[in-house]
């Protein structure tokens, strides 16, 4: 399919437009690459123009960056990616090469190769669209910029900035990349155009933006001493950050470091080798696959019939004013949604507001947030302890504390006093929807919507439908969890759901090997080298013991034949431990309240268990805290929890933080073959039906297959 460019010529000066038809995005693949090629030849014999403005054709969307998809498929040779670096090098800088100044117009994602592309151009200018990013994300997909954006970027905004920026693979408001002076200014989109032409105007009355080619071209020049202690740093922010798990962002680190003092044409052949050795390994093809399955997950309406339409949402009512009933409202507000948070007197309702405040007032201090935005959230939050104040409210989440009994009974209050098309939605980790909706008058207008704390930095909201739940019900709810920039995933009625019920084994297996003799750190250790953002048994610290204890209770009895009865978090909880909020859990916190320092006292707690203690290797600790997690998360597939196996993996990495680079914990089945993994859980068979396979392994290891066939 061509036609993504056009290249119109009035008063001297060609607009270049790319409007990429049949897809949403503009992306730089091959045949768009070959299509501009074509429109640069023309471009370099149109050697008496007075300027070149680069702009995209579609509202909101400049250049999400290069076909992933060509980089990421089986076929794709190293040879033929080659190539295609080459190919885009070469066309940066043909561009950069044209006789007259150049502007590259940006209105919406300007992204991977996007950005690569503008900054081939003299200036960026960039239009305030709430849309407009720009960025090289490319170590967030297990790459690294290949089309010279780990040479041109550091001549551009500096260094150390760049290297910051490309190493963590963030991105740039319009304002902000105006400010570091990625951009030339950040511009109302209806002046976009004009300015552009303004800034050509300005170009051709004197030689500035030959200068700025040339500068583009030279080293940076940084002292021996200055690049040494820049790139000491920068080495040891990304090694904190991955842990060497993820080569991308050090190999970025790397490229700049050598490149940085040397001609841009040296730079770009160093770029284009370093590619080469992360392009097509299992992390890249894992974190694409990660990407890819997010994107479907982002258009997914969450029910099959794609007819069906959401409600309007207009106004939200929140019950409870907690930690996450405050986390749920403050998320409304800051999406622009009124919202009325209601509890039982004034003193949890101050308290639940100045939760609110806290986190806008964290992303106010971190430059996510303007004062006139966050005082404009806090004025869409009303209180109110009289539950009558919900009668006109679209949506009402509930988050008032786990027990069935008191959630029900507020729900048949709730009844009489809303409409029949309010939506009710409950935020129960634990708590049958289905068993709870059988209490309604209404229970098609019904279903779970779990947040998962903190409210405001977790992306992953489950939304679950009980066996009588609307289609509309739920295509609204998961338009909802959008437009707070969550994501959503449907997910059927059952204990625990997707998250929690997958979590369980993970976390009941960590403490039974506490009781048989492995240790706090041991245990953390393990799973931090898997890749996990935090051991088990700080994750439970965090949670909280008495949470995790009663949450456990539930999914033990939904899962008897599965679960083994463990002592030491009754025992802790007993004592008053329950994690960093009383200072002692597993851990202990008397210097930093959130850094658990190792505590003597627990062995007087873990020897009342009871339990023969022995030693454990680091790959025996390893496989029993991942194998039954994977046998649970194929039972969720088996039985229709989820909708497929993306549904399993997108969960786990966004609701627990399961790392990303190995794929989720199905693509990890896939990296070790089931036939492996059969032989690893025959190890563990005596230990109980936790490590027993399921028939779905069985067919997978005979047969060959994967989870995802076509990776």
């Amino acid at each position: 399919m061509g036609g993504a460019w056009t290249l119109q010529v009035e008063g001297g000066v060609a607009t270049l437009t790319i409007a990429q038809p049949g897809s949403r995005a503009n992306v730089l693949s091959r045949e768009v690459l070959e299509e501009l090629e074509q429109r640069v030849a023309e471009l370099e014999r149109l050697a008496d123009l007075q300027g070149l403005i680069l702009r995209s054709g579609k509202p909101g969307m400049f250049v999400a960056g290069a076909d992933l998809r060509e980089l990421a498929s089986k076929h794709a040779t190293k040879e033929a990616v080659g190539a295609l670096i080459e190919r885009g090098q070469t066309l940066m800088d043909r561009l950069e090469r044209l006789p007259y100044p150049t502007v590259a117009a940006i209105e919406g994602p300007c992204l991977g190769g996007g950005l690569e592309l503008a900054l081939g151009f003299d200036y960026r200018l960039a239009s305030t669209h709430p849309k407009t990013e720009l960025g090289l994300p490319e170590t967030k997909v297990g790459l690294i910029p290949g089309w010279g954006g780990t040479q041109r970027l550091p001549r551009v905004i500096g260094v150390a900035l760049a290297t910051e920026l490309i190493a963590a693979g963030e991105s740039l408001s319009a304002r902000r990349a105006a400010e570091v002076g990625l951009v030339f200014d950040a511009v109302p989109p209806d002046k976009l155009l004009d300015e552009a032409h303004r800034l050509l105007l300005m170009a051709r009355q004197n030689d500035d933006w030959q200068k700025e080619r040339e500068r583009k071209r030279q080293p940076v020049g940084m002292s021996e001493d200055e690049h040494r202690f820049l790139f000491a740093a920068a080495r040891a922010q990304v090694q904190a950050k991955t842990r060497g798990h993820v080569p991308a962002p050090m190999a970025a680190v790397e490229v700049i470091a050598r490149t940085c003092n040397r001609p841009l044409e040296q730079g770009l052949k160093i770029e284009r080798d370093a590619f080469l050795q992360v392009v097509g390994s299992e992390i890249s093809r894992n974190l694409i696959a990660v990407f890819f399955m997010n994107q479907r997950l982002q258009k997914d309406p969450g029910v099959a019939d794609t007819a069906v339409q959401p409600r309007e949402v207009r106004q939200v009512g929140v019950l409870g004013a907690g930690i996450m009933g405050s986390g749920i409202a403050g998320a409304f507000v800051r999406r622009g949604l009124p919202v009325l948070m209601l509890d039982l007197g004034p003193a949890q309702l101050e308290k639940g507001l100045s939760q609110v405040w806290q986190m806008l007032k964290g992303r106010l201090e971190a430059g996510r947030l303007s004062a006139d935005e966050a005082a404009a959230a806090m004025g869409r939050l009303g209180t109110t302890t009289t539950l009558h104040a919900m009668y006109d409210r679209d949506l009402i989440v509930e988050a008032v504390v786990e027990d069935e009994p008191t959630k029900i009974e507020v729900f048949r209050e709730l009844e009489r006093i809303v409409g029949p098309d309010t939506l009710i939605a409950s935020n129960t980790s634990t708590i049958s929807i289905t068993r709870m909706a059988r209490a309604l008058k209404h229970p098609q207008r019904f279903a779970g919507m779990h947040f998962f704390n903190p409210v405001d930095r977790m992306p992953l909201v489950e939304v679950i439908r009980g066996e009588r739940t609307d289609d509309q019900v739920v295509v609204t709810l998961v338009a909802v969890a959008k437009r707070l920039g969550k994501t959503p995933i449907v997910v059927r009625d059952g204990p625990g759901f997707l998250v929690n019920r997958v979590l369980f084994p993970y976390l009941n297996e960590a403490l039974l090997m506490l009781e048989e003799g492995a240790s706090p750190r041991e245990l953390d250790r393990a799973a931090t080298a898997f890749g996990m953002p935090m051991g088990p048994i700080t994750l439970q610290d965090v949670v909280g013991l008495d949470t995790s204890l009663y949450a456990g209770r539930v999914l033990q009895a939904a899962y008897p034949d599965r679960s083994v009865s463990i002592r030491i978090l009754e025992l802790l909880v007993g004592a008053g431990r329950l994690g960093q909020k009383t200072g002692a859990g597993f851990y202990r916190y008397t210097c930093d309240p959130k850094k658990g320092e190792d505590d003597p006292e627990l062995e007087r707690f873990v020897a009342q268990c009871g339990r023969p203690r022995r030693s454990f290797t680091q790959e025996e600790i390893t496989d029993r805290l991942f194998l039954p997690m994977l046998v649970e998360a194929t039972r969720c597939v088996g039985e229709g929890i989820v909708r497929e196996p993306a549904d399993v993996d997108m969960g786990l990495i966004l609701g627990i933080g399961f790392p990303a680079w190995r794929g989720g914990i199905l693509r990890w089945c896939d990296s070790l073959g089931a036939d492996r993994v059969l032989a690893k859980l025959e190890r563990y068979a005596p230990l109980g039906k936790r490590f027993e396979p399921t028939e779905q392994l069985h067919d997978l290891a005979r047969s060959g297959g994967r989870w995802y066939p076509d990776s």
